[in-house]
This record gives structure tokens, sequence and C-alpha cells, in this order.
């Protein structure tokens, strides 16, 4: 039986499947007296200062066994731990509705997931899943219930699950664990980063899996594919045990790429960084060999909380990302994207039929100029430790383009006249996600530094079809030729124009994509850090004349499946030839 979800780690793996089913915890509402209200807010504070202690023996324990950067996760789980907003609103429950501090953990805790779950964003909606996990910890130590452990799994097996939190995955034994099957989550959560870490294959998102499976029950795991195999016959488990040690030689080959230079077999360079959503993802990038950040997004330091972040707080955060990175190389901090589908409770947003055609991002910088300004600034100030440049999202019109600038360039006034340090060149440019701006190009050139195409809302709003509904989702099409047309005219009108094209979106660390991208000249590739190092390895194979054949050829096509298919078969032939 074949069952299909997403690929979340590379890999094969093969073995009998192991269900790991967690205790559901009850609890129950009930009233608190006044006269016991002050206990009742100490009884809280004792469990949440027992899971940071918990927190912290966990993040010992995977800075030991996996590494520093996986290890700072759990300082992340620590800091929501430690963060008055998310204690102070369940300590205001307990005391103003005199209920127990179980009730008042679980529903604040509900409040921010609704929240979550409701954005488009998916680094967003994954971090659902590490506010659940803190959650449940604080709940636990208030019910005096002890955790799960996956650390006694005592053989070689392929885990199932309904999902992993980051303190269950920190647990594992990759020894022991050969694979790893849950029914929700997705590429961003952090348990499948420290799958992809651990290179431990991972498929997530299968909704069902769980109950359709008997522990014992033989199974092949393709985590490069996203599809699990329950009780295969005995040609296809030969043919994924050769599949297995094919890989295994790849990967010994693509680690030896770290250091590498990202340059086409003969001899042209292009730029392979990293998308990050905080400086977590950061550390990932540079382990993972990434050339720079291609796109930070900034949402992270407005969400979950209920307040603005300062520009301090900012600036601190551009400012260690860009460290990490140094003045050679870029880091490309996109302005707040957030509004529409994506609301911030302590902002009063309109509520919209439309959210994706709506008020947001860009739009809500030019309405609301004091969050964009302090935002501005803080990207200036960090302008001075690195090679920062600001880039501009969900730019429709060259009015918008030309009011955002205004507006940096009165904070750069501000800053000078403070004496504050800042890049007076630093570089600007746009996101290139609407077709209006793909189609206007040329005009666009004339007036920023660079662009980035975003694939991901490029892609919807070209085919006029929401990225997150099911029901069209196979016109979802990074191969459309239409979507083709406008990417090779973007970059045309900017190397016109003697300017820089990236992208950022899913496309970009898309492999088959890669070649038909490079052919069209695309100089910056942004993708996740873990597709930097098989993309690496492509392009050091692939000529670049070879790539500008096989764009020219698609070019000429008009169906998606047969431009990948098409596109697939000559890789193929290259590799045959090397």
């Amino acid at each position: 039986m074949e069952y299909t979800g997403i690929s979340a780690a590379s890999g094969y793996a093969l073995g009998p499947a192991f269900l790991f089913q967690k205790q559901i915890i009850q609890i129950t509402k009930s009233e608190v007296h006044k006269e016991r209200l002050d206990s009742e807010i100490k009884r809280f504070e004792e469990a949440l200062g027992q899971a940071a202690e918990e927190l912290e023996k966990i993040k010992e324990k995977t800075k030991q066994t996996m590494g520093p950067e996986e290890a700072e996760i759990f300082s992340a789980h620590i800091l929501v731990l430690e963060d008055p907003e998310y204690s102070g609103a369940i300590k205001e429950m307990i005391r103003l509705e005199e209920l127990n501090a179980e009730w008042a953990v679980q529903e604040i805790t509900n409040r921010f997931l609704n929240i979550f779950a409701s954005m488009d964003n998916e680094y967003i909606r994954e971090r659902a899943a590490d506010l659940r996990d803190i959650s449940n910890m604080v709940i636990r130590n208030l019910m005096g219930i002890n955790s799960l452990s996956l650390s006694e799994i005592s053989e070689n097996v392929v885990l199932f699950a309904h999902d992993l939190t980051p303190s269950d995955t920190a647990q594992l034994d990759r020894e022991k664990i050969a694979g790893i099957v849950t029914n929700i989550g997705g590429r961003t959560s952090h348990s499948a980063i420290m799958a992809r870490s651990m290179e431990i294959p991972a498929v997530v998102g299968m909704q069902d899996i769980v109950e359709k499976i008997n522990s014992g029950e033989f199974v092949i795991v393709d985590g490069s594919e996203g599809k699990v195999f329950v009780n295969p016959s005995e040609e296809w488990i030969q043919i994924y045990r050769d599949k297995k040690k094919n890989y295994e030689v790849r990967r010994q080959e693509f680690k030896m790429l770290v250091h590498e230079p990202s340059m086409t077999s003969d001899g042209v360079q292009v730029e392979l960084v990293a998308n990050i959503g905080n400086p977590q993802d950061a550390l990932v990038a540079v382990t993972n060999g990434a050339e720079g950040i291609g796109l930070y997004r900034t949402e992270f330091l407005y969400m979950g909380r209920q307040e603005l972040p300062s520009e301090e707080e900012q600036f601190e955060a551009y400012k260690a990302v860009t460290e990490m990175f140094g003045k050679e190389h870029p880091v490309v901090i996109r302005s707040l994207d957030i509004g529409g589908d994506k609301a911030l409770p302590y902002l009063d947003m309109p509520k919209e039929m439309n959210p994706f055609l709506g008020y947001r991002a860009i739009r809500l910088c030019l309405d609301r100029t004091d969050i964009f300004r302090t935002q501005l600034r803080a990207i200036l100030r960090a302008s001075a430790y690195g090679n920062i440049k600001l880039m501009y999202p969900m730019i429709a019109s060259l009015e918008e383009l030309r009011g955002a600038n205004k507006i940096l360039e009165a904070a750069k006034q501000e800053l000078f006249s403070q004496g504050s340090p800042f890049n007076k060149d630093m570089e600007v440019g746009i996101m290139v996600e609407i077709p209006a701006v793909a189609v206007m190009a040329d005009r666009f050139a004339d007036e920023v530094d660079f662009f980035s195409i975003g694939t991901n809302d490029l892609i919807q709003y070209t085919m006029a079809a929401d990225r997150t509904n099911e029901t069209v989702a196979y016109l979802s099409q990074p191969f459309n030729l239409a979507v083709l047309r406008l990417i090779k005219g973007v970059i045309d009108a900017a190397h016109k124009a003697g300017k820089r094209v990236a992208m950022c979106g899913e496309m970009a660390g898309d492999l088959t994509a890669l070649p038909i991208l490079l052919g069209l000249g695309l100089n910056e590739f942004s993708m996740s850090a873990s597709s930097v190092l098989p993309a690496r390895a492509l392009v050091r194979q692939l000529p670049k004349e070879k790539a500008q054949a096989i764009a020219k050829a698609v070019l000429e096509m008009d169906n998606p499946k047969e431009i990948e298919r098409f596109v697939k078969q000559e890789m193929q032939l290259l590799r045959g030839t090397r």
C-alpha cells in the first residue's frame, strides 16, 4: 500500500513500524476561591520553572548530540516561558476569572494557536507546534504527569506518530530510529528541521496514516519524494535498498561541498543563499554552506505577543544575523509582510473577504508609517555591521515603491542627525510577486537595485488560485508557461538595466526548476538551508550552455507536466554522460 505526504527530510528508511501514541490529557475547568488565587498563581509559576529546567536539560542534551544550532531551538522555547506576555496573560485569567491554572494555560495557549493557524506564512503556522509543546510541558507539571520518553526504544524502527514536538524529537536516538512519519506537520516545523539535522528520513502531513498501520508492519519511507509504502513486495524492498545505498554515497559528496563555490561546470558563478525566519535559522544556514541570506522574514518578531517590537529589539535581531555572515555575504531583510490573513491581535485591522488581495505588507506599512519607520531605522542601524539589503514585499505600483523610499530617506535623515551609523549606500530592492510588476519590470528596474521573485505568490496571482486551497491545488504550477514567461521577462528587464535578479520562492530550491532558472539567467537562488548543498551539487555538474538549451526548449512547450518530464529526462542524460 502506498501513501503520500510531505517530504520533511530526504533519504530512505526500511524497517518495522513503531507507533508512538501520547497520553491524552483531560483538563477540567474549576473555580478557585479568592483567598487561594495567590497560591494558584504560585503553583503555575512553579510549573513554569519546572518546564524551564526540563528545557535546559533537553537543550544541553541536544547540544551534545546534534550541535549548538539545533540546541538554540530550545533557547527560543525558554524565551516563550519567560515572556511576560504569555505568562502574564495566564496569570491574569487565573486572577480575573478565578479559574484553575491548568485551564488558564490551555485557554491562553489556544488563543495564540488560533492566531497562528489562520496565517498564510507556513513558518509562522509551524511555530504553533512549539507553543503546544511548551504548554503541554507546563500542564503536565501542574497535574503531576510524567512525560513519555522516546529514548527507551531499543530496536531499529520507523517511528509513526500523530505529531512529534521538538522535545520529543530531541529524545530520539538516531541509531535506533530509521525514519519518521507523522499525521500532521510541515517542512518548516522545528521537528522537521531537527530530523534533517539528524539525517533521519521523514515524511509528515500524512493526515491519518497512524490509524491505518499496525506496529511491526514492514514499511519503506521515501523521505525524498514524501512517500510511505506499507508491506511492500520483495521487488520494491530491493529497489529501495539500492536507492538507500546510492543516497548515502551522494550525501557524503554533498558534505564535501560546504565550502565550495556555486559554479557551473563551465565556470559561471551563481549565489545559493537561504530563506530564514529568525537568528536560529541563520545558524543552520551557515552550517549548510549558504552564501548569505536571500530572504529574512521579519514577521516572527511581531507574532505571539501583545505589542509591537521595539526598534532596539529589532536592531539586535537583524544585527545578530548580519554578524554571522560578515561583510562579504549578503543578508536581504524583507520589511514587514503582515496583514490581511496574518492579523496581529494588538492592531485594529479590518476583516476582509479576500485577504490575499487586501490590506497587507507594503500597503499596511505605507498606511502605518509609525510601524514602518521604526523597522526601517532598525534595519538601517544594523546595516553598519554587514552587507544588509532591504527588500519591500507586495509592491504593485511605482507609486508604492516611491512612497516606501520616501519614508526610508526620512529614517536615514533621522539617524544621520542623531549621529547613528548606517550604510548610506544600502541596496534596496523589491519582491516581484504581483504580475503587474513582472509586466512592468523594465520601468521598475530603473528605480531598484535588485529584484527578488517571490514565486509562491506570483504563481497564485497569475493562476488566480489560492495556494492554500486544496481544491485548486492543481493550478499551483511553477512550470506553467505563463509563469515561466513572466520570470523570463523580469530577468531580461533587470539584466538590460544592469541589475541582479534573485528568487526566494519555493521554486528556487526545486532541483527540477533549477536548470530552467539557470538557463534563463537567474543570478541568485534563495531556498531552505537543507536544499543548498543538493542545489550546489547540481549547479556544479551542469554547464550554463546546457541550462540555456533546456530553458529555450521549455519555452516552446505549453504543458507543465511535459516541461517537468523533459527537464528530468535531460538531467538523467547529463548524469549518464558524466
